[in-house]
């Protein structure tokens, strides 16, 4: 068995360039998966919401919620380095919320790092929850939690004011202590170039191949979502298909009599006289 990876280890990664991947899912029994095949990451991510739960996006995800899938996750994949994300709200009013739901994560669920999302506007609170002792990710770029303000899931940073705005975050993010940065749905320009910069790891998910690995949403790699596809995702697998064909068969089948066939059903042990005589004992307990 693989020996789970630290911070340090990424680091490594990183002087050596050896891309890391990582990947986004919310239970234990894909979670199980993603170790089996060697994942160098899982984040438990706030994406839950709309994969699992239905909502239109991330803002209703609460910290309960957060922690039981990421508890999940931990129990599928106890030897693989594990990211909790702060939904929306836990640490966006003080540094005492986030430092203390940061700590939940690590407390209750047993993971090696927490991820939030923002630059210029939570490096404060990056800086109290790294004074505290954990490991931040940072996250910038296209930030679901604040998609609302952007006018939906759009690619940001596509001009030079946007761009700078994304470089000013991806600095006050470092120099708050965020040890690993991940762009999200940036130009592949803006992500080499920022890369190109700092000294922490930069992943990417929809910001281009000059980084330092990439992420992806399991429920897009394996096509599991239907609703939406994100122009940057690839369809390892066809989950939604082979999941509906085989419902599919299940139905036919049941409704044919095909299913239970005999190799799926038990059988009873002893005379089958002793069985019939104990059914018509208990009959008449059946009547008014």
């Amino acid at each position: 068995m693989a020996k789970k990876k630290s911070i340090l280890d990424l680091y490594k990664m990183k002087e050596n360039g050896e891309k890391a991947a990582w990947i986004v899912l919310y239970d234990a029994c894909f979670a199980s998966y993603a170790e089996d095949a060697g994942m160098d990451m899982i984040l438990c991510g706030d994406s839950v919401g709309m994969i699992v739960y239905g909502f239109p996006g991330t803002v209703p995800v609460t910290m309960d919620v957060s922690i039981a899938h990421c508890q999940a996750v931990r129990r599928g994949a106890p030897n693989t380095y594990l990211i909790g994300d702060l939904p929306f709200g836990s640490y966006h009013a003080s540094c005492e919320d986030a430092v203390r739901n940061a700590v939940r994560f690590y407390k209750e669920a047993d993971v090696d790092a927490v991820k939030l999302e923002g630059g210029v506007a939570v490096a404060d609170k990056i800086r109290a929850i790294v004074n505290a002792g954990m490991v931040v990710f940072g996250h910038i770029g296209l930030t679901p939690q604040s998609s609302a303000s952007m006018g939906g899931f759009k690619a940001q940073g596509r001009t030079t004011g946007s761009a700078r705005a994304i470089i000013e975050d991806a600095i006050a993010v470092y120099k708050a202590g965020a040890r690993v940065l991940l762009l999200e749905g940036v130009p592949e320009e803006v992500c080499a170039y920022i890369h190109r910069m700092l000294p922490i790891p930069v992943y990417g998910i929809g910001a281009g191949a000059d980084c330092d690995g990439q992420v992806l949403l399991a429920a897009d790699a394996l096509g599991m979502y239907k609703s939406f596809t994100p122009k940057f995702a690839k369809k390892y697998a066809d989950i939604a298909g082979l999941a509906t064909q085989g419902m599919s068969d299940y139905i036919r089948e049941v409704k044919g009599g095909e299913f239970p066939a005999p190799e799926h059903k038990y059988k009873i042990s002893g005379d089958a006289a002793d069985f019939e005589k104990l059914f018509d004992e208990m009959a008449p307990l059946f009547g008014d």
